[in-house]
C-alpha cells in the first residue's frame, strides 16, 4: 500500500492537499469526507487507522483519537484523475460528530446497504449479553440447526413463488437471506467470500 502512495497527486492543488472520500467497506454508505496529505495518508496506512490534515488546526488528525470512534482502513485507491482517494473503513461507533452513522443525510438508502447492516447486528447480536435475542439463541444452537432453517426457508420461497404472492415471495425472501447471512458468520465465511464468487461468474 505505501507503494501506492507515490501515485497520488498532491502537488496537483497549492496546499498539498487531495479529497478523500470515506466508505464503509460492509455496507457501501458514504460516511464523510476529509482531506489528506502524504503525511496523512502514510500514516493511515501505517497505523491502519485513517488519518486526515486538520485545515483548521493545521496539523495531522487521526478519526477517533479523541471520541474512540475510528475508521480502520480496509483498502484506499484513486480515481482517474489521481488527486481524490476513496478509502474502504470499518467504522468503530458512529462516523459524524452529530452522533450519526455518516455525515451526509440522504432521502434514501443504498439498497444492498441492508446486508451489510444486518451482517454487523448479526455479529453485534452474538457478542450481546442479551438472553432473549432469536439470533443469539439461534447461534447457540448451531450450525446443524441454523442450516436446517436455511433449508426451510429456502423451501417457504420456492412455495411462495409456486404460488405468486409477491408480498409473500418478499417476506420469505428476507427470512431465508437472514438466515443464510446466519449461517455465514456461524461458520465464518465472510460475506465478500460469496460476493467474490459472484464477481468471477459474472466474467463468464
Amino acid at each position: 500500500m505505501l507503494n501506492k502512495i507515490k501515485e497520488v497527486n498532491f502537488k496537483k492543488y497549492s496546499d498539498g492537499l487531495v479529497p478523500c472520500i470515506i466508505q464503509d467497506y460492509l455496507t457501501g454508505q458514504v460516511l464523510m469526507l476529509g482531506y489528506m496529505n502524504e503525511d496523512s495518508l502514510t500514516k493511515t496506512i501505517e497505523t491502519g487507522k485513517v488519518t486526515f490534515f486538520s485545515r483548521q488546526r493545521q496539523e495531522l488528525w487521526t478519526k477517533g483519537a479523541t471520541s474512540g470512534n475510528y475508521l480502520f482502513l480496509e483498502d484506499w485507491g484513486l480515481d482517474c484523475d489521481q488527486d481524490a482517494i476513496l478509502v474502504l473503513a470499518n467504522p468503530v461507533g458512529p462516523t459524524c460528530h452529530t452522533g450519526t452513522t455518516s455525515c451526509f443525510r440522504m432521502n434514501k438508502d443504498y439498497s444492498l446497504q441492508i446486508l451489510g447492516e444486518l451482517n454487523k447486528t448479526i455479529a453485534n447480536r452474538d457478542k450481546s449479553d442479551c438472553e432473549k435475542s432469536y439470533t443469539k439463541s439461534l447461534l447457540k444452537e448451531g450450525v446443524k440447526r441454523i442450516s436446517q432453517k436455511v433449508g426451510e426457508e429456502g423451501v417457504e420461497v420456492a412455495l411462495a413463488g409456486l404460488y405468486g404472492d409477491k408480498l409473500e415471495i418478499a417476506n420469505e425472501s428476507a427470512d431465508l437471506v437472514y438466515h443464510l447471512l446466519v449461517l455465514l458468520y456461524a461458520t465464518k465465511v465472510d460475506f465478500n467470500n460469496v460476493t467474490q464468487v459472484l464477481r468471477e461468474r459474472m466474467k463468464k
